[in-house]
């Protein structure tokens, strides 16, 4: 970023008095605009400027913006939507002094090599954090270093903010950088080695998009492994928020922490008081003109899981706020199969997406590792992230993006019916090869046994395992269990080490659930 001072024309000399523009966080070389949307920018001028000094003008890929400075010094212009273009381009803002007879201008800021295509943010904890490649650790993606090293994409530029809470809004400046070899890992080298590199989420994410659309895409990246969602909540999310959750958005949140009394409920740190982490490494960002977040978080709200589904409305209500922007799409991960029940907030997860319009979800009960939380492929995660974008926001003929869901459930004769939507066909997959799938029955005394697929249309496969042809006959499934004579619920996934064996025709899976 270049700035030039001119000097003023002498009769207005001595009456100015002198000011910097300063830029929005996201407004610094190498940025990526949004495409198809009126596009904010804005920033301050600093010192808050005087009476003389009132105008700043934005000039950008044609088109010329003016601003009047408030009396705090901000400004913002808008300027009108743009087609994408990967042709490299600069910014100039100008702080303006008013005259007799014409406008001088006294400063020029210029911000180079800016792009315009399609801007995305990812957020979350420890698995949307998981570095695309990381030091000597084991958390980082399975295939980081080849894809470090193989990936040359310049016009993906991304950026990684950096750890920080605050009790207020605070200021940052994005550092974009490439999706090439020698950037990756010039960016790797100054940062501090794992945990500070870009998400290995983010990174596939950006690259499926572009591989995709073959236009600009901008990833921005704000995580911090084992936070809650509280934290990444914007205080305008809690406005009219679910009665359920009034005690969380009434928390009082401190500048100083003590350990042994603050710590309540999720919150178990200062960083993860309500707010602060969006204050620190969002908020800075907003409004940026965006086509949404990507999130990957819910493990640390585990233990709550009946306000989850509450707290995700707050996130997504806090982040159109802030962000301007009531389009907004959020897809989530649903988190992957674990030595533990992660049964309450796939759910949860589950109910957020059927009640928010923009929302989706990337379904992963087919993918993790029993004994590591961080499951190491998360290439296939981002592509299930993706394949919502591509449909829902350019316009691709996918057939399907959703995982199948439940719609409805019967009991009856000792038997219980599954109806479900997003399926036309089941495809059947376990790795050992077995007819077990992961369904189980419970009568009236709530214990849970196993159950069988009663409408399961076996071929003739080796010692008794599946063979290559085994179908479901039909989209409802039929369940029994010679344990359980009068089921009156019925559940998937629904044990810990359990991963999932049904998929819809887009082989997207059935995610875990039970019937209420």
């Amino acid at each position: 970023m270049k700035k030039t001072y001119i000097a003023l024309v002498a009769a207005f000399a001595a009456l100015s008095i002198f000011a910097e523009i300063e830029m929005g966080a996201p407004f610094t070389d190498g940025a990526v605009l949004q495409r198809g949307m009126k596009v904010p920018v804005w920033g301050k001028v600093t010192p808050p400027v005087s009476k003389l000094l009132r105008k700043v003008r934005v000039e950008f890929a044609g088109q010329e913006k003016v601003a009047e400075v408030g009396k705090g010094g901000e400004w913002r212009v808008y300027i009108d939507p743009m087609e994408a273009s990967k042709e490299s381009r600069t910014m100039t803002v100008s702080q303006l002094e008013p005259g007799f007879f014409f406008d001088s201008v006294i400063e020029t800021v210029e911000v180079k090599d800016i792009l315009v295509g399609e801007v995305w943010f990812a957020s979350g904890q420890s698995n949307m954090e998981c570095p695309i490649w990381g030091g000597r650790t084991r958390y980082r993606d399975m295939k980081g270093g080849l894809m470090t090293t193989m990936t040359c994409l310049p016009n993906i530029r991304y950026v990684k903010s950096k750890k920080t809470w605050s009790v207020e809004p605070k200021g940052l400046k994005a550092k974009w950088c490439k999706f090439t070899p020698e950037d990756l890992q010039l960016f790797y080298r100054e940062n501090g080695g794992a945990g500070t590199e870009l998400s290995a989420v983010a990174f596939y994410y950006a690259r499926e998009l572009y591989l995709a659309l073959d236009v600009p895409i901008g990833i921005l990246d704000a995580s911090w492994g084992g936070t809650n969602i509280d934290t990444w909540t914007p205080r305008s999310g809690y406005e009219g928020c679910d009665e359920s959750i009034k005690a969380t958005a009434e928390y009082p949140v401190k500048a100083s922490w003590n350990d042994k009394t603050d710590r309540k409920w999720t919150i178990s740190g200062a960083h993860q008081q309500p707010t602060v982490l969006y204050n620190g490494m969002v908020a800075a960002y907003a409004p940026m003109a965006m086509r949404g977040f990507i999130w990957y978080q819910g493990c640390h709200n585990d233990g709550e899981s009946q306000l989850y589904c509450a707290k995700l409305h707050a996130l997504y209500n806090g982040w159109c706020r802030e962000f301007e922007n009531p389009a907004l799409k959020l897809y989530l991960v649903q988190l992957a199969p674990f030595n533990r029940n992660w049964l309450g907030i796939c759910m949860a997860q589950t109910q957020f997406c059927a009640e928010e319009n923009n929302a989706a979800l990337a379904v992963t009960a087919d993918v993790g590792n029993f004994d590591d939380i961080h499951p190491n492929d998360k290439e296939i995660v981002a592509k299930r992230l993706v394949v919502h974008a591509l449909k829902r926001d350019y316009g691709f003929n996918i057939p399907q993006d959703d995982s199948p869901v439940l719609k409805s459930a019967s009991f009856k004769g000792g038997k219980a019916t599954l109806s479900f939507g997003n399926v036309k066909d089941w495809y059947v997959y376990a790795p050992n090869r077995s007819r077990d799938l992961p369904f189980e029955l419970a009568g009236e005394d709530g214990n849970w046994k196993p159950a069988k697929v009663l409408n399961f249309r076996k071929q003739k496969g080796r010692n008794g395992k599946m063979g290559d042809t085994d179908y479901i006959d039909g989209v409802d499934i039929v369940l029994s269990g010679k344990d359980v004579p009068n089921p009156v619920k019925a559940r998937y996934m629904g044990q810990p080490r359990t991963f999932g064996t049904l998929y819809n025709e887009a082989s997207l899976p059935l995610g875990p659930f039970e019937t209420r």
